[in-house]
C-alpha cells in the first residue's frame, strides 16, 4: 500500500502561534439542555467482533430515550476525514489520533459518541483516553473468538487476508493488544446483541452520563 502523507499531524502542532478558544456555554448548561452527559464509548476489537452492530444498536437506543448519539464508524471515516490514510502502524496510529480528535469535539457539543474501530493499539487508545477529560473515555472490549469472527465474515476479509491478499490484516498478519483494564467487556459470542446493549446503557448510567435507563 502506498505510503501516507497524512500523518504529519502528531504531536505538538506545527504553528506556535495559536490559542485554544473556550466556548460561552458550559458543559452544565449543555447537560441542562440535552438531559444527559457526554462521553466516548470507544468499541474496540477484532473485525467481525460485532463492534459496529453493537455501537448502532446502542444508538438507537440512546436515540429513542431522546439522548444525543453518534457512530463514529471505521469505513465511513476512511472514505472522508481519513482517505488518505492505509494500514501502516503509523497511518493506524494517525487515523485513531484524528479520531479521537473528533470525539473530544463531538463530546464538548455534548453528544455520545461512539466509535467502532479496530485500533489494535493500546498505546493510541491510551492517547485517547489522555485527550478527554477525566472519565469520559469508556473503552469497551467486544471480545470474540478469531474463529467466531471468520465465520461471521461477509466480506470475505479473512480469506483474503490469509491468502495473503490483504497485508497487515489484524489478528492474521498484523497484531492486536487487547485493553488491560477496559471499563467493560461484552462477548458476544456467548451473549445476544440486546443484552450486550444494556451492558453499555448500564455502564452509562453507572458513570452517569444518563440519569436513568
Amino acid at each position: 500500500m502506498a505510503a501516507s502523507t497524512g500523518t504529519s499531524g502528531q504531536g505538538a502542532p506545527k504553528s506556535q502561534n495559536l490559542t485554544w478558544s473556550h466556548s460561552h456555554v458550559t458543559t452544565e448548561a449543555r447537560r441542562k439542555l440535552l438531559g444527559h452527559g457526554a462521553a466516548t464509548v470507544w468499541f474496540t476489537g477484532l473485525s467481525g467482533s460485532g463492534k459496529s452492530t453493537l455501537a448502532r444498536d446502542v444508538e438507537v437506543k440512546l436515540f429513542q430515550k431522546g439522548v444525543c448519539a453518534y457512530v463514529l464508524d471505521g469505513d465511513n471515516i476512511r472514505q472522508g476525514l481519513n482517505s488518505n490514510l492505509g494500514f501502516s502502524p503509523a497511518d493506524r496510529t494517525e487515523n485513531i489520533r484524528r479520531i479521537g480528535e473528533v470525539a473530544k469535539l463531538m463530546n464538548d457539543a455534548g453528544v455520545v459518541v461512539l466509535t467502532a474501530f479496530i485500533s489494535p493499539y493500546r498505546s493510541d487508545r491510551d492517547r485517547v483516553r489522555q485527550t478527554l477529560p477525566s472519565g469520559q473515555f469508556l473503552e469497551v472490549l467486544v471480545d470474540c473468538p478469531i474463529e467466531e469472527c471468520e465465520k461471521r465474515d461477509v466480506k470475505g476479509l479473512y480469506k483474503k487476508a490469509r491468502a495473503g491478499q490483504i497485508p497487515e490484516f489484524t489478528g492474521v498478519s498484523a497484531p492486536y493488544e487487547a485493553p488491560e483494564k477496559p471499563e467493560l467487556t461484552v462477548r458476544t459470542a456467548e451473549h445476544a446483541v440486546d443484552e450486550c446493549v444494556a451492558q453499555v446503557l448500564e455502564l452509562l448510567a453507572e458513570r452517569g452520563v444518563l440519569d436513568a435507563i
